[in-house]
């Protein structure tokens, strides 16, 4: 007879057991980061070295998943327009995993808690009293932002980032329409994640909603797209708003990477930033401070 996972559990000083006395295994949620292997956290590392089984997203890079090579690895990504696996049936490798190993790592791509899933899987591991622990990953806006040299704030100029995702799961979801308004936060820097078959959609809805007072973004606004972040394949693609709403990257784009869609004016040429920053700064009166070199300058005569 097949039993539940939902029969007596109790904990004890060695963890928590079934109630065939059998100790349940723990889940490690792992940022993998941006992609490069040598980015992951020194914690995410180690786990990878002692995991049991590893459940990976599908960008995860193979570099990656060499470091865990005594590991049992089960591919269970995600990938928009190709078959992948439902994140109920997720849920349920990460419980079965726990039944019959010590250290499992769910390894996702960039950190787990943002755009990752990651509440519901704890939420279901919890609910079958299995302990689970999060290892925080590099964000790929972050190593973008690093890649391409250019800050995500910029003093004077830029505030507030918003990171979006226009993805959503399918599973309890209605089926989206793809003409209805998109929602953009009217931060200082957007970060649009997974959003490559919507970038000319949410240039032209910038453009209009900027007219309408209602965005920060205009037509000269600088744009910065980038594929495969930190990985050798990394590409970049540099223009203004008004060339992604004419869709001119819409053939740039390659469908095997994942992209990231940066808009915003802390993204302008150096050069440019400078001197608005230097317009937007109060003048600095140095007569004191001057007087106090002069002053210096006397006594060490």
């Amino acid at each position: 007879m097949t039993k539940s996972f939902n029969t007596i559990e109790s904990k004890g000083q060695d963890g928590i057991t079934n109630a065939d006395g059998r100790t349940l295994g723990k889940v490690y949620l792992v940022g993998a980061g941006p992609g490069a292997a040598d980015l992951i956290t020194v914690r995410g590392a180690k786990l990878l070295a002692k995991a049991d089984v590893v459940l990976h997203d599908a960008l995860v890079e193979p570099e990656m998943l060499a470091l865990s090579p005594q590991a049992k690895l089960i591919a269970v990504g995600k990938r928009c327009g190709k078959l992948s696996s439902a994140q109920q049936f997720i849920n349920k490798r990460l419980i079965d995993a726990a039944h019959q190993h010590q250290i499992i790592v769910r390894l996702k791509g960039g950190d787990p808690m943002l755009f990752g899933r990651a509440d519901e899987e704890i939420q279901t591991l919890k609910a079958a009293s299995v302990e689970v622990s999060v290892v925080p990953g590099i964000t790929a806006a972050l190593a973008g932002a690093a890649s391409i040299q250019q800050s995500l704030t910029l003093r004077g100029i830029s505030r507030s980032v918003a990171f979006v995702t226009l993805a959503q799961g399918t599973e309890n979801v209605p089926e989206a329409n793809s003409t209805a308004p998109i929602s953009n936060p009217n931060a200082d820097t957007l970060v649009y994640y997974m959003g490559r078959k919507d970038a000319a959609r949410i240039a032209k809805q910038l453009i209009e909603q900027n007219t309408q007072g209602l965005s920060k973004h205009s037509v000269d606004t600088p744009v910065q797209i980038l594929e495969a972040v930190s990985t050798p394949r990394e590409r970049q693609w540099t223009s203004t708003l008004a060339e992604l709403a004419a869709g001119k990257a819409d053939t740039w784009f390659d469908s095997s990477s994942p992209a990231l869609i940066m808009i915003g004016e802390a993204l302008r040429d150096k050069t440019q930033s400078l001197e608005n920053l230097e317009r937007s700064s109060p003048k600095v009166d140095n007569g004191l401070q001057d007087s106090h070199i002069l002053t210096n300058g006397r006594r060490r005569a």
